[in-house]
C-alpha cells in the first residue's frame, strides 16, 4: 500500500513573509490542469490561511513547477515583488538546482556535461532529442556526477543549467540511462506507486527580497526503501 503523504506542514522547508518553500511529494500536481486534481498550490494556500488566520483570497506565486511524478523542492512566492524576482532569477539562470535520479544502466562516464537539442510534442507531453537546426529546437545542458551505487542502480546528481520540458528525463534516457520507473522515457516498467526515481534535491539562490543566501535541501520521499537506502549512504 502507498504511504500517506506527511502533513503539509511538515513538509514546509523554508518559510517567512515572501517565500514558502515545500517538499513536494510524488504524485502531487504543482499547479491545477486538466484532471481536476487538487494541487499542491492549493494546500499551500490552505495552509498560509489557517495559519495566519488570513481573510478572503491568498496570493500565492508559482515561481516554478517540477513534473507530478517526481519529488523535491518547490518555491512558492508569497507577495507579487518576489514572485517577479524569482522570475526574473530563473531567467538569468541565478537559481541553481540539483536534482538526484536514480538509473540502472552505467552512464558512459561517472561524470560528465550531456548538450542536447530538444523539442517538446504537445499532443503526446513528451520531448525528444532533435538535430540542433530543427524549428522549435531548444539547447538544453546538464551536469552529472555518479554519487553513489547500489548492487543494482546508480545514483546521479545533476545540476541543470538549462530548464527545458522533461529536460532530465529526456537526456537521461538518450544517453541510455533511463530513470527508474520512467516508463514515457524507455525504463521498463513502472513504480508501483506511479512515480518516478527524480527528486528535486536542492535549491540555492540569494532571497529576492532579503537579499541572503539561501540553500534549501528537500529530504527523499518516505516509505521507499531506494530512496531510503541512498540517504543512509549520503549521510555516512
Amino acid at each position: 500500500m502507498d504511504q500517506p503523504h506527511p502533513a503539509l506542514s511538515e513538509r514546509v522547508l523554508y518559510e517567512d513573509n515572501h517565500l514558502v518553500i515545500v517538499n513536494k511529494m510524488p504524485s502531487e500536481i504543482v499547479q491545477g490542469d486538466k484532471t481536476g486534481d487538487s494541487p499542491l498550490s492549493d494546500l499551500v494556500k490552505t495552509y498560509i490561511r489557517d495559519k495566519y488566520r488570513k481573510p478572503g483570497a491568498v496570493f500565492l506565486g508559482v515561481a516554478h513547477r517540477i513534473d507530478r511524478p517526481v519529488s523535491g523542492v518547490v518555491v512558492f512566492a508569497r507577495t507579487s515583488k518576489a514572485l517577479g524576482r524569482l522570475n526574473h532569477m530563473l531567467k538569468e539562470r541565478q537559481i541553481d538546482k540539483r536534482y538526484y535520479a536514480v538509473v540502472r544502466a552505467e552512464p558512459p562516464a561517472d561524470q560528465g556535461t550531456l548538450t542536447h537539442y530538444l523539442k517538446k510534442n504537445e499532443a503526446q507531453n513528451k520531448s525528444y532529442v532533435v538535430p540542433p537546426d530543427s524549428k522549435g529546437a531548444k539547447k538544453a545542458v546538464l551536469q552529472y556526477r555518479v554519487v553513489a551505487r547500489s548492487d543494482h542502480y546508480i545514483l546521479l546528481d545533476i545540476e541543470l543549467l538549462t530548464g527545458r520540458h522533461h529536460q532530465v528525463r529526456v537526456q537521461l534516457a538518450n544517453i541510455g540511462c533511463p530513470i527508474k520507473g520512467d516508463l514515457k522515457y524507455g525504463y521498463g516498467r513502472s513504480n508501483h506507486d506511479g512515480s518516478i526515481h527524480l527528486h528535486a534535491r536542492s535549491v540555492a539562490f540569494l532571497h529576492p527580497v532579503r537579499k541572503e543566501p539561501l540553500h534549501i535541501v528537500a529530504p527523499f520521499p518516505a516509505g521507499d526503501p531506494l530512496w531510503k537506502f541512498f540517504e543512509r549512504m549520503q549521510s555516512v
